[in-house]
This record gives structure tokens, C-alpha cells and sequence, in this order.
């Protein structure tokens, strides 16, 4: 008689979990395929280039004479082969920074390549990194600072109508791209004032004229700052913001927000990190010395992209024009150790088995398609995941991934390492997953794993489960 109730219990508790799985619903708020598309990139590059990258500066006067940019070998496509073998999915270039000048022939400036004596006034880096881009494959995105140290205009309320029309104009040109950048900087002009900036009009224009393209900004409308310039995202990140009442620039919410995102926010506007490969953000001959290393790059990438951000990485062309063979040279080496790292999942492997303790279908956690997904059901605090493999393992990664398009959902979540005997040799507590959770830890020798939702906003729902073993020295030390 118990032999019957406890079976009769199990097939109920199983029966109500398949219909749980079959009535999960969407959790908002939820991405765009815009900005899904955008966050499945991962990794791309930054190129500060401009009169700073002659003078030495980080932030341009606004006053220096155009002919200072004159780089003598500019070379776009070496860019963009080196960024296609870095497995960089895009470039973004500062079209304008905060010194005024436009590295593309506008008709609303007087301070751009048109004014310098650079292939005697006909040069236009902008259309030369399109073509490129278009030639390796890449996406490319475009920086636009709305200060403007040099426009006699700026401080005005008819600047506003400048910005707009260059905005026009590079979108009209050079379009269409995967991202829009905005930076929130705000000072003076040459005539002394600041401006006051007519963000909704700016937004206005993009979503008009550039519907498939993410924006950025301290607080979107699509993305999001990080918070920082280190290309460190929180470990616990939601892709959730609350944006009402702020602004970009000084108005934006504090950098810890920004860092964490807001668990119950109203908008989905994910993180961005950028960081530069050099300690500037534009070419210095004497940081050639002082370009990150590889292993600085794939912690960086741990800290970004496996924190549910993206990883904007900054590479400034020197002043011939071309990425230096210090930084290619890093990059290379950024993408050896991924590969090495990723290329091999023990999830994946023959004789490995992944079960639930409801016997749930878990084919979907190793299908390479992250928004197919293995519910947990309401009793997910007792319906943990195991990883079993045919032969003791030595692990030390674990890749988690959500299917962003019902919502982020996860809070907290434990990976425990099982031994020989099912005993617990290692247990780390984490929170938040979103788009992509890497978690790395000390060497262990794994009979099993097992992974335990702890707390969810709604019915857990993972996407993607992967197992690696990295180098030690890659290891996540904080």
C-alpha cells in the first residue's frame, strides 16, 4: 500500500510538472530581436581615432587645426582583419568625439576631414571602414559625442537641430549599423556655455530613421552603461532598468545601479562593457608597453560576457592608421584562449547524462539554441539538475544561459560538486544568469555535478548548460 501512494504520488508530482512546463508565460519586461541580436554578438571592438590621437590627448580642445589629423597609411580593412581573426563581430568608431571634428565630410561642420589637408581634403575614414566592414563580414556602429568643443553653434538651442542633422547623415550614408553610440559628456563650448540637450528629439530621429539599431547611452533607450570603464559588470547583473526620472550624463542612476541593474525594473535595457586594451582610450606611443595581456583579456571577457553583459573592447589605431602589431598581437592571443577554453563542452560528451530529480526531458539544455529551454517547474528548490559523467572529470567552469525571450527569472542558484561517493567536495552560491552566466572555480575532480535554482521570480527556465575545463591561471580570482 505505501509502495502504491508514494507511486501515485510521483506520477501526480510528475503530471503536474508537465503541465507546468506546457503553461509558462512569458516574464516582462522582455528584449527586442533587436536587441537580442545585439546581445548574442558578445564581443566587439572599440576604435577611439581622431586630432587626439596626433596631439596625445584624451579629450581634444576643439581648437586644433585640422590638417594635425593626417594619418599616413590608413589601412580600414587591416582593422577589420585583425578584429574578424579576433572573433570580434563589429567595429564601432568614434565618428566625432568631444573635440568637434567629424572623420567623415559633413555638411553641417567646419571641422572635419574635409577641412585637412589629408588626401588633400577627400578622405572619409567613415565610408573606408563601411566598405571594410562590408568585405569581412563585420556589423559596424558608430560614435557619436553630442558635445562639441569646436561648433560655434553649441551652448544654442539650435545645436540641438546640428546634432540631429548629423545624426541624419551618417545614418543616410554609412548605415545601416548595430549600434548607436551616445556619450553623456556635457561642457562647454568655444563660446563658453553648455547645452542643455534635447534627448527625446535625438530618440525621436534614431527610432525613426534607424529602427533596427540599438542605442546607447547612460540609460538607453536600448542599452545601457555598465557604470564603469573597466569592463566589469556585477555578479549580479539584471537586464532590467528603471529609467524614469534620469537623464544621460549626470543625471543618470549611480554607477552601483548601473553595475547591477534593477531586479524589478521596468524597462529590459541590458548592460554594456567598455574598456580599453591600452590604459587611454586613444593611441600613446609610450602605452605600446602597457597593452593587456591576453589572460587580462579573458578575465575581462569572464567579468563581462559571463556577467550577462556585452564586451566592448577599445583598440585605437596609432597614427598611421593601422591597429600596432601590440595590440593584434594580444587579440590573437585573447582568441587562442578562448577557443582552447571553449571548445569542448563535458556536457556535451559521450556517456555524460543530465537528468532532473523529475525526470524531465533536459535535450534542450544541449541543443546550441539557448532560447529552447528545460522548465523546473514550481518546485524548483527540490527539482535540482545533475550533471553525471561516465568517468570522473576534472571541472573547473560552469556556462548557464536563460531564454532571454521569456524574461530574466533566475535570483539565485547553486553548482555543487559531487565525488565518488555523491559527497559534496565544492559548492559556490551565485545569482543571476540573463543572456550568459560563466562561472569558474578551483580545479575539482567530478563524479557529478549538481545545480540547484535556489530563487526565482517566476518558474525557472534554463536554456544552455555547459561544463569546461580551463587553465588554472584563467580561473576568476574575485
Amino acid at each position: 500500500m505505501k509502495f502504491l501512494t508514494s507511486s501515485l504520488f510521483f506520477l501526480l508530482l510528475v503530471f503536474g510538472q508537465a503541465r507546468a512546463q506546457n503553461s509558462v508565460k512569458p516574464l516582462p519586461p522582455l528584449p527586442s530581436t533587436k536587441q537580442e541580436e545585439w546581445h548574442d554578438m558578445e564581443f566587439y571592438l572599440f576604435a577611439h581615432f581622431g586630432p587626439n590621437t596626433f596631439t596625445n590627448l584624451e579629450w581634444g580642445q576643439g581648437t586644433e587645426q585640422e590638417d594635425i589629423f593626417n594619418p599616413t597609411a590608413l589601412d580600414c580593412r587591416q582593422w577589420c582583419r585583425i578584429a574578424k581573426a579576433a572573433g570580434a563581430k563589429g567595429i564601432i568608431i568614434t565618428a566625432k568625439h568631444h573635440d568637434g571634428f567629424c572623420l567623415w565630410p559633413s555638411k553641417y561642420s567646419a571641422h572635419t576631414v574635409a577641412q585637412s589637408k589629408w588626401r588633400n581634403g577627400r578622405g572619409d575614414v567613415i565610408r573606408e571602414l563601411k566598405e571594410a566592414c562590408k568585405e569581412y563580414g563585420l556589423k559596424m556602429g558608430i560614435y557619436l559625442s553630442p558635445w562639441d568643443r569646436n561648433h560655434p553653434k553649441y551652448g544654442t538651442a539650435a545645436y540641438n537641430d546640428v546634432f540631429v542633422n548629423m545624426m541624419k547623415e551618417v545614418v543616410d550614408r554609412y548605415g545601416p549599423f548595430f549600434e548607436f553610440w551616445w556619450d553623456g559628456a556635457n561642457g562647454e563650448g568655444p563660446n563658453g556655455k553648455k547645452m542643455i540637450y534635447d534627448w527625446k528629439k535625438f530618440k525621436l530621429t534614431l527610432k525613426m530613421m534607424a529602427p533596427n539599431t540599438v542605442v546607447f547611452s547612460d540609460i538607453g533607450p536600448d542599452i545601457h552603461w555598465v557604470g564603469n570603464e573597466s569592463g566589469l559588470a556585477g555578479k549580479t547583473n539584471w537586464s532590467l532598468l528603471d529609467t524614469a526620472g534620469f537623464q544621460p550624463g549626470i543625471g543618470a542612476p549611480s554607477t552601483d545601479t548601473l553595475n547591477r541593474g534593477n531586479e524589478n525594473g521596468h524597462v529590459w535595457l541590458p548592460a554594456e562593457c567598455d574598456v580599453s586594451i591600452r590604459p587611454g582610450w586613444f593611441y600613446h606611443k609610450e602605452e605600446d608597453s602597457a597593452v593587456k595581456t591576453p589572460t587580462q583579456l579573458f578575465g575581462l571577457y569572464l567579468k563581462s560576457v559571463g556577467r550577462n553583459s556585452t564586451l566592448l573592447l577599445n583598440v585605437p589605431p596609432d597614427r598611421r592608421g593601422l591597429y600596432t602589431a601590440f595590440d593584434s598581437a594580444a587579440l590573437m592571443g585573447f582568441k587562442e584562449l578562448r577557443d582552447q577554453s571553449f571548445a569542448y563542452s563535458l556536457a556535451r560528451k559521450k556517456g555524460t547524462k543530465i537528468t532532473t530529480a523529475l525526470h524531465i526531458e533536459t535535450k534542450n539544455l544541449t541543443d546550441k539554441n539557448a532560447q529552447t529551454y528545460l522548465s523546473l517547474g514550481t518546485n524548483y528548490n527540490s527539482n535540482p539538475i545533475e550533471i553525471k559523467f561516465r568517468e570522473p572529470e576534472i571541472v573547473n567552469c560552469i556556462v548557464l544561459q536563460e531564454p532571454t525571450r521569456m524574461g530574466q527569472r533566475i535570483r539565485s542558484f547553486t553548482v555543487e560538486v559531487l565525488g565518488d561517493e555523491g559527497t559534496s567536495i565544492y559548492k559556490v552560491d551565485a545569482t543571476t544568469i540573463g543572456h550568459k552566466r560563466i562561472l569558474s572555480f578551483p580545479k575539482q575532480l567530478a563524479s557529478r555535478i549538481r545545480i540547484t535554482i535556489t530563487d526565482s521570480k517566476a518558474i525557472p527556465l534554463l536554456g544552455e548548460l555547459d561544463v569546461f575545463k580551463i587553465d588554472d591561471s584563467l580561473v576568476e580570482k574575485d
